[in-house]
């Protein structure tokens, strides 16, 4: 039987110069990644960072998605380098590095995250990405390389000071302007549209592309066609913990519900 490993649907349609479309999920459960990747889009986001997973259910999330031909990328908690790889040996297909601030901070992390001679990456091969070892060693480096992508994230003012540096950095595919942190770090927190907001958001992209790398960025289907216009190709369209605020929010609000704002305590009683 012939073992290879699976190509990232998010780097065949980059490639071929069609938009990526994103979904961002909070829940742990694999079957909510399970009915977002039902409904198409090419990448659902897990992560790290913000969120209370464990590797073991990133894992079962991974599995999930990869049922339906969708990629998983995993937004990191930046920490040691096996903090990096992890998500990639379970076979995400991407992982996303959080506020890279200079062209060291994102040479270092090609090193950790890529195999030679791109960088340095530790070499197993023994997990799910390289088919428990059958994938031949040679061929597993070699489509790791090709077929596995790293975002750095552009969250801060320091950031885009650095941008030309950071973005001609070599080995990365990817870097992904965050607007909501952007907003806090200029004293505008949640003005995603204020225009010292817009203009970073275009220069990332238009850096980006300069250099030869790929733009992504958090929208919604109300500013597609805009962030499309702008030159981003991978965009992120919403979030499971919205949808079901929302369709919760109008099923109450249509029949009378009163919102709780009054916790129950943990401990049995009112507070």
């Amino acid at each position: 039987m012939d073992f290879s490993m699976r190509k990232s649907r998010v780097l065949r349609k980059l490639r071929a110069g069609e938009v990526v479309n994103c979904f961002k999920m909070n829940f742990t459960d694999t079957r909510a990644f399970e009915i977002a990747a039902m409904h198409g889009f090419d990448v659902l986001w897990t992560g790290m960072e913000h969120v209370p997973n464990d590797w073991s259910t990133i894992e079962k999330q991974i599995l999930a998605a990869k049922v339906y031909d969708v990629d998983v990328v995993c937004r990191i908690a930046r920490g040691s380098y096996s903090d990096y790889i992890r998500p990639l040996e379970m076979d995400a297909t991407g992982i996303m590095v959080p506020h890279v601030m200079s062209k060291a901070d994102a040479e270092k992390v090609v090193s950790m995250t890529k195999f030679a001679p791109l960088g340095s990456r530790a070499v197993d091969g023994g997990n799910a990405d390289g088919a428990f070892t059958n994938v031949p060693f040679l061929e597993y480096l070699e489509t790791s390389n090709r077929e596995r992508f790293t975002i750095l994230q552009i969250e801060d003012p320091q950031a885009l000071d650095e941008i030309e540096a950071i973005a001609a950095a070599p080995g990365y595919e990817m870097l992904l302007f965050g607007p909501g942190d952007y907003s806090c770090a200029l004293g505008i927190p949640g003005q995603t549209n204020h225009p010292d907001v817009q203009r970073a958001r275009k220069i990332v992209a238009e850096v980006a592309r300069k250099h030869g790398k790929f733009a992504g960025t958090v929208g919604s289907p109300d500013n597609y066609n805009e962030l499309v216009d702008m030159g981003y190709n991978f965009i992120n369209l919403g979030a499971d913990v919205v949808a079901l605020s929302n369709y919760c929010k109008d099923i109450a609000g249509a029949v009378g519900i009163p919102r709780s704002n009054d916790p129950v305590s943990f401990y049995g009683g009112e507070n």
